[in-house]
This record gives structure tokens, sequence and C-alpha cells, in this order.
């Protein structure tokens, strides 16, 4: 395995991390449980490999990711960093972060946790946190041993990531990034070059790129159908990337991806840019159907025009067919709710009349989800 420093911390982290987001479940009746016979083998395996960054939160797992992990790690706790997160909605007043993190303490079984995120803060919540102290709090949980570094995770825009590394002190940052998103790039840069160590979540799209596809021969020019090896020594060659995040289900995955990191540097710098010149002309033709500038949008009928184009492209540009059927069916029938299709246009035409390419959307809307449905 190899390891990489992790900012300022000062700590070498395995260059791939431990996504405890999809242990095996088992249901009984309307209650899930861990499939302790095979999730705690798979984390104590991954430990054995190498892998020394373990990550969590609250409501993973149908809140039991915490407990799982805390138990299957305990015997070699002080080999591996571990890390959750705080839910952010739930703190109302001083006390809840402290309330919340013992809480992740006992779950977890464990003295402190090594990485103890704000998650999924924003530049508001950002300067809601400056403007209440609130950091105040934190620290004087560090001081007490209960936390070793404060983390955030983020899923906003790029500039905000750099608003929050600039105005409040955190040691790492996990965020979004892989082949299909690279809109973090820069700003992961920049926060390496702060001491901000980073952590990425989604290297391989969010399972999109895991299936076999031909995107990796329109990458490289070489024929393979392991999509998610290009998508993991892709964020792996990032020399601005402390560790890859990966949600690993089973032996069979962890045993690949570890394979990947041991050989992440096969990946030289021009090698890396060779291959970003290719996916740059890939996006070129995805920008042909849709930038994705969500001009479009708000919908009146709720459609998400956006989403279904990029689902569209990516099938159907990137040839992420496998990956993209799961999504959009997620899309139209999820445990939240029910995404609007074409059939639920009201064919107002607003969308036409805001879009700068001037794209005929409500056709192209019929067609994009009639192609969804035939995956």
């Amino acid at each position: 395995m190899q390891y990489r420093k992790l900012g300022n911390t000062g700590l070498d982290i395995s260059i791939l991390g431990f996504g405890a987001m999809r242990l095996p479940e088992i249901q009984k009746g309307d209650d899930f449980y861990i499939d302790e016979d095979k999730a705690f083998p798979l984390m104590q395996r991954a430990q054995e490999l190498g892998i020394n960054f373990f990550d969590s939160a609250p409501y993973y797992c149908h809140k039991n990711s915490e407990a799982a992990m805390g138990r299957a790690l305990k015997a070699v706790r002080d080999k591996v960093y571990l890390s959750t997160k705080l839910p952010y909605e739930e703190y109302k007043q001083k006390g809840d972060l402290r309330r919340a993190l013992e809480r992740s303490l006992t779950r977890m079984e464990t003295d402190y946790i090594d990485f103890y995120h704000f998650w999924g803060i924003n530049k508001g919540t950002a300067e809601t946190i400056i403007k209440e102290n609130i950091m105040d709090e934190v620290r004087e949980c560090k001081e007490q041993g209960l936390l070793r570094y404060i983390s955030f995770s983020f899923h906003d825009a790029p500039e905000n990531m750099k608003y929050i590394i600039d105005n409040i002190d955190f040691a790492s940052v996990l965020c979004q990034y892989n082949l299909l998103d690279r809109s973090h790039e820069e700003v992961i840069k920049y926060a390496n070059e702060r001491g901000v160590g980073t952590v990425i979540m989604g290297p391989v799209g969010g399972g999109r790129l895991s299936p076999p596809t031909d995107l990796y021969e329109k990458l490289t020019g070489k024929k393979s159908s392991a999509t998610y090896e290009i998508a993991l020594r892709f964020v792996m060659g990032n020399p601005h990337v402390s560790c890859a995040l990966s949600g690993m289900e089973n032996m069979d995955m962890l045993e690949k991806n570890v394979a990947i990191a041991n050989n992440a540097g096969e990946i030289t710098e021009s090698e890396w840019d060779k291959i970003k010149e290719a996916l740059g002309e890939v996006i070129k033709l995805r920008d042909l159907y849709c930038t994705g500038c969500n001009y479009c949008m708000p919908c009146p009928a709720d459609i998400e025009i956006p989403k279904l184009f990029e689902y569209y492209i990516h099938a159907n540009v990137f040839g992420l067919g496998d990956g993209i059927k799961g999504a959009y069916k997620w899309y139209k029938k999820s445990p939240w709710g029910e995404g609007k299709v074409f059939e639920h246009c009201t064919d107002c035409g607003l969308c036409e009349k805001k879009c700068p390419q001037k794209l005929n959307i409500r056709k192209e809307l019929e067609r994009v989800c009639a192609a969804l449905d035939a995956l």
C-alpha cells in the first residue's frame, strides 16, 4: 500500500481509504442490520492490506455503520484512523455538537475520533460557523482528547470550498472528484498548497464508472473493460490528492482496488495529462448536447432537466449505460420521492426560452427519456 501525507497533520494515510457507507446488510421485516459475518472480515482484511483510513457517518447503513466500523476495528484501533461526521442540521445550540460527538464515540466504542467532519457544509453554513464561534466548541472537544483533527465534507461550488479553506482552520476536506466531475481539480490543488489534506469521495463516479464501458479505450487507446481501474488511477494519479475513498462492498472489490492502489504510481505526469486531454475531447462532444449550465431551471413541472441530460450524456457519450441505468431508476423512484420525467412536461416552453444553447429541450427531453427507459 502506498501512503501520502495528509496536509499539515504529519500523518501518512493510505492512498486508498475505506468508505463504510455500503457495508453488507441483512433485512428483517422493515429493519436493516449489518451482516457482521461479511462486513467485519471485509474491514479487517482492508486493514491487513494496508488501508488505515476508515470513514463513516451517523446515517450510513440505516444508522448502523459507525457501530460496525468501530467494533470491527477495535482490536487494531491504534493502527487506523477513524473518521465520522457531525450532521450540521442537528446543531441548534451550544452543546449539541458535543452531544453528537459523544453519541458517535459511544457507537464506535472508542475514546477519540481521528477526523471529525462538519458534514456537507457550504458557504452559508461556514459563515454561520464563523459568526457563532462554533469552532470554539470543537476546539474544546479537541483539547479534551475527544477528537484529533477537525475537517469538513463538501458538495458545494469550488469557489465556496476555497472560501472555507481561507476562513476556517480545517485539517482536511472530503470532496467529490472523478473522471466525470473535475470541477474541484484546481481547488484541490489549492487546498494541498495551503496544507489542507484532500480525501476524495466518489472516485468512480458514485458507481457510474464501475461497470465495463468503452471509456477506458477512449481515454488510453488501449482495450480494457476495467473502467473503474482508470477511474481510480486517475484520481490517485493527481499528486494533490491524499486519499481516494471507496465504498467497498465485498472482498473481490477490495482486492481489486488494493491492487490498483499498489500500482497507482504507474501513471506518470505526462500520462495523466494525456488522459485529461483525451477526456477534454470527450467532454467537447458532450457539450454539443448540453453544457449543464442550469439556466433552464427551475422547471414549473419539477423536471430535473440538466440531470436527465447528464444521464443521457454519460450513457451515450461516455459509454456508461450500465452504471446510469441504476441511477436513472433511482431518480425515477427513490425513498425520497419520484423524479419527474418527460411525461410530466406541461409543454410550457419556458426552458427553451432560457437555454443559451438554443436547444429544442422539449423534443430532446422526450428522446432522452425514451433512451434512458430503454437502457
